[in-house]
């Protein structure tokens, strides 16, 4: 079976049949064809196969807090069982009950999310051709586009989907054009030939056409050299499968969280139980003793597991990413918004992303007898009127849009005779056309991008007079005035014959007739056109020759705007006059040049797909931020340097060595030399996905959190390589489906306000965890100081589970509503690697924890030592022998017994955990400064938790469920006495957090 010795782009067409073993003029013989269908397969992606549901499930599961959660709700089943009390029967199995009905509820979530996951690769598989025109055995014949095999040769006509990389051998037509834009992110049109080609920057060479891309002019006889995934398509299909889905910041930093919690209850449940080893008989027996703690070790457990956590955190981020659709930013994965967060660096692609992807017409400059004369048109798309959408009362105005040397024109072709034959030239010598799409009012290009952009040129310029300028004012149709002054020129010229673009000679022409003769229309590169060129048109009509001096200063121009600043397509116009169609031989395209020579030049445009209007202003912002952006494009190095220069990347005059690499001088490099070249990069040109891959991986590999943005099918890897792939909404659904993040309006801005919610989320969500985990801290105190000063138990598992779950989940959630913090957005990113729970919070929750265990233990010795209607012990009763509580007497055993001092602590534990969502409302500024009513959805939260509460104490059916009884004003008194002084603990470590961060500041300001 054939092998080649070098890459198809090198071979000869001669080189390429022999090695290939095949014939341009026959094809391969159906014989042949099968056998090396049977070797390399089919031209396709390969079906895989679905996760099945019992695997995504057993994924849910993996979270090491759910296992222990699994692991307490497992222990609580079993110990119901031998449950003998049968006033304990009823909690004993709600708690199980509970904790697995949470459990499954986050499964089912989970699974459903998954199930998604493999889209993407379906969206390749569906921009796969799925038929392909073959020669074999000497004749033409459809077939399966999967059916190709390396060898076939293809034939490849305007319209169709190329269904294989080939070899451009034959070509069928002066030129063909194809639009790989998503395979490359170039947004012209690309000219394919079919001479040899040495591979240097790119693989992507000009007389090779790839899979998946498509032909949008000519004909070309191509010969396929990879099929299936050997193709470019194929080897991004291959990377994506290959690309491991990588944990967010956030996700990793809750399962170090998770991981250090669980050794900490661990070491404390089998402390507990070990520590109580001697008490086992005093329960009845060695092994009611041993059930009786291995219940506290439970009950301390779940005091410990921060059960509503994985709630509330699921919650938080699902509220982002509502707030984050009202800005036009759909979040597929839910960490993805918390992680713009400590977003450092966001690699963005150019084309379609940080530009329109739409060409325009930026310069003009004509000819005068002083010298040049400049002309500047406004617009970033093809609506000639300027706008995103045509309205009903929009209307395209020159004076508005044009420019001549900085000031407005209303009629600039009445004065310009040189710009009205460009206008002409430009209408007539075109094969595209424009589109008003009613669904979404926009106007959309046909054909080529370029040629487009010229026509939207023609109607900004207007018409010659300035009374059908006014007529063309009330033309507010969208459809009919699209094309209004391209039917102008239309209805002058008759269109007779088109000598279409050659390479050799970089021009198409096309002949047209009128009232004043014959001449020939061309455009083209303007250095070749100004070679075939003898006179110049003036702007006033005069008709001049075209010395030395006039030819260097339209070069010098033409270079200038080429290949300076602004790097400029440039397309040149001149005309030939009093030339016959019928002495004009169309059939030999090598005669064209000597058909297009002793012209008339009229001067040049300057085209350009421009920058969003927005990208500056959101680049500066990044900066503010101090996050960098790296753009990293398919185009060459200067345009997209001087693109980088508008929009803020590099200054205007600023040296980009060191900051602007081709993908060539990228590869080059070692592996270290690429990861210190990433440290200051802001320009990656002339890239493919392959480095776009590696540029990532450095990233990552050096700790910084990476975006990457794209649109392209080239862009599918990165996307899903990156900690965040954020995808255009106008891009192709393999762009989509691979990213993290869609951006409804293309709009790069839109990801600052996406990086201010994901900080917004991580502080929020630093604010809940320590709201969390300061009750739990309390709880563990609460059982730790009941354990070692020998008092009654004062919290059963059931109330804990209530508190953790229900009374503490709802003003927590509510704190994923707090405000942004004023200086969110100008301070640094956060490190990866910095733990969500740092040493200086740690202690404050310990703090704040300790104090909340201590008030909720002192609730029920207040009560039981001192309320009028308890039983008055005394400390040595309260924490010595337990007789007045097993065997109450008195008014407090027939209101209730031993429940009324346990509600009490319970009340107590709830009601401080509501002073304490109200000091995390910020993390260091006080609530002075900061005020409640910044988040009135916490206040009602706390309202809903304290409702949720008293519905416990005064429903005697829950009252019995949950083993507590209702209070009277005392103990409620006595509740708020001990709950408020948390406000004031908290205030006080504040202080002293600001006080720190002052200090810190200054030490920074002094080193700087």
């Amino acid at each position: 079976m054939p092998r080649l010795t070098r890459h198809a782009a090198e071979l000869s067409v001669k080189q390429l049949e022999s090695e290939m073993q095949t014939s341009l003029v026959n094809g391969l013989t159906q014989e042949e064809a099968d056998k090396r269908l049977e070797e390399y397969g089919p031209n396709a992606l390969p079906d895989e196969e679905p996760k099945p549901l019992w695997s995504l499930i057993l994924e849910q599961f993996e979270d090491l807090l759910v296992r222990i959660l699994l692991g307490a709700a497992m222990i609580s089943l079993v110990l119901a069982v031998f449950e003998e009390d049968e006033s304990e029967q009823l909690t004993a199995w709600i708690e199980p009950l509970v904790i697995l009905l949470i459990l499954i509820a986050n499964a089912t979530v989970g699974v459903c999310q998954e199930r998604n996951a493999d889209e993407a690769i379906k969206a390749l598989m569906q921009l796969s051709a799925s038929k392909a025109v073959v020669i074999r055995d000497g004749k033409e014949r459809s077939i399966p586009a999967e059916s190709l095999v390396p060898g076939d040769v293809v034939m490849c006509t305007n319209g169709d989907q190329v269904p294989a990389d080939c070899r451009v051998c034959h070509l069928r037509s002066t030129t063909i054009r194809t639009d790989q834009s998503t395979l490359t992110g170039e947004s012209c049109s690309i000219i394919k030939h079919d001479d040899i080609v040495t591979i240097e920057e790119s693989p992507f060479a000009a007389n090779m056409v790839f899979s998946s891309t498509s032909v949008i002019y000519g004909k070309a006889k191509c010969i396929v050299f990879k099929t299936g995934l050997e193709t470019e398509f194929g080897k991004i299909y291959k990377s994506s499968k290959e690309t491991e889905e990588e944990k967010t910041p956030l996700q990793k930093k809750l399962d170090d969280f998770s991981n250090q919690l669980t050794k900490v209850i661990g070491v404390i449940c089998l402390a507990v139980w070990i520590v109580n080893l001697p008490h086992f008989t005093s329960k009845g027996g060695w092994l009611k003793g041993c059930i009786f703690y291995a219940k506290q070790a439970v009950a301390l457990a779940v005091a410990a597991i921060p059960e509503g956590l994985p709630a509330v955190v699921t919650t938080c981020l699902a509220l982002g990413t509502r707030r984050m659709a009202k800005k036009n930013a759909l979040v597929r994965k839910l960490p993805s918004v918390e992680t713009l967060g400590c977003t450092t660096v966001i690699c963005s692609d150019k084309t379609g992303t940080l530009t329109t992807n739409k060409m325009v017409v930026r310069k003009i400059r004509t000819i005068s007898a002083e010298g040049l004369i400049d002309y500047n048109i406004e617009g970033t798309n093809f609506n000639p009127v300027d706008s995103e959408t045509w309205a009903s009362d929009d209307c395209v105005d020159p004076e508005r849009l044009i420019k001549r040397f900085g000031k407005p024109v209303a009629n600039p072709l009445s004065d310009d005779s040189a710009l009205a034959d460009i206008s002409a030239v430009s209408a007539l010598c075109n094969e595209a056309n424009l589109h008003y799409n009613d669904k979404t009012r926009q106007v959309e290009k046909v054909n080529d991008a370029m040629e487009a952009a010229l026509l939207v040129m023609v109607e900004k310029l207007g018409a010659i007079t300035h009374s059908t300028n006014l007529d063309l004012q009330f033309k507010t149709d969208p459809e009919k005035r699209l094309s209004a002054c391209r039917s102008i020129w239309g209805e002058k010229y008759t269109k007779n014959g088109t000598l279409e673009f050659t390479r050799d000679r970089k021009s198409m022409s096309v002949h047209v007739s009128s009232t004043d003769g014959h001449q020939l229309m061309v455009k083209g590169a303007p250095d070749f056109l100004l070679e075939r060129c003898t006179s110049v048109k003036l702007n006033d009509g005069k008709i001049v020759p075209l010395d030395q001096r006039m030819k260097s200063m339209i070069l010098a121009e033409y270079q200038t705007l080429a290949s300076g600043a602004e790097a400029l397509r440039c397309l040149g116009m001149a005309t030939k006059t009093e030339m016959q169609f019928r002495s004009l031989d169309l059939t030999d395209p090598s005669k064209f040049v000597k058909v297009e020579s002793g012209m008339t030049f009229l001067g040049f445009v300057g085209i350009l797909d421009p920058p969003r209007k927005e990208v500056r202003a959101a680049i500066a912002d990044c900066n503010t931020a101090h996050i960098r952006v790296i753009v990293i494009t398919g185009d060459n190095k200067d345009t997209a340097e001087a693109i980088c220069r508008e929009i803020g990347v590099f200054g205007a005059a600023e040296d980009t060595r060191g900051m602007s690499f081709t993908g060539k001088e990228f590869e080059a490099m070692t592996v270290a030399e690429q990861r210190q070249a990433v440290m200051t990069a802001r320009l990656f040109s002339r890239a493919v996905p392959e480095h776009k891959k590696v540029i990532t991986d450095s990233l990552k590999a050096q700790g910084f959190v990476c975006a990457m943005t794209g649109d392209g099918v080239n862009d599918a890897l990165a996307l899903k390589k990156a900690d965040i792939g954020i995808a255009m909404g106008s891009g192709t659904e393999v762009a989509k489906k691979s990213s993290d993040m869609i951006l409804e309006d293309d709009n790069f801005s839109t990801i600052v306000g996406a990086v201010e919610e994901g900080r917004t989320i991580y502080n929020n969500t630093k604010q809940f965890i320590r709201y969390l985990i300061s009750s739990n801290i309390g709880e563990v105190v609460c059982i730790f100081l009941t354990g070692i000063l020998g008092m009654p138990e004062v919290l059963v598992p059931i109330q804990l589970l209530w508190v953790n779950l229900v009374t503490d989940g709802f003003p927590a959630t509510a704190l994923g509503f707090n405000p942004p913090e004023p200086n969110i957005m100008r301070t640094r990113p956060r490190s990866s690697s910095e733990p969500i729970v740092s040493g200086r919070l740690f202690f404050r929750y310990m703090v704040v924890g300790v104090y909340v265990g201590v008030a909720t233990v002192a609730g029920f010795a207040v009560w039981v030592m001192w309320a009028p209607n308890g039983p008055q012990v005394t400390w040595a009763q309260l924490c010595g022998d337990h007789d007045w509580l097993t065997n109450p007497t008195g008014e407090w055993a027939s209101e209730g017994g031993k429940k009324i001092p346990m509600t009490v602590a319970l009340s107590v534990l709830v009601t401080i955990e509501m002073f304490n969502a109200l000091n995390a409302l910020s993390e260091n500024q006080s609530l002075l400064t900061v005020g409640p009513f910044t988040n009135s959805l916490l206040l009602g939260a706390i309202a809903l938790s304290f409702g949720l509460h008293f519905l416990i104490l005064y429903v005697p059916f829950l009252c019995t469920v949950f083993g507590v009884a209702p209070l009277d004003a005392w103990a409620w008194k006595a509740i708020v006495s001990l709950s408020a002084p948390v406000v004031l603990l908290d205030e006080v470590l504040k202080y002293m957090a600001r006080s720190q961060e002052r200090r810190a500041e200054a030490t920074l300001k002094k080193e700087e």
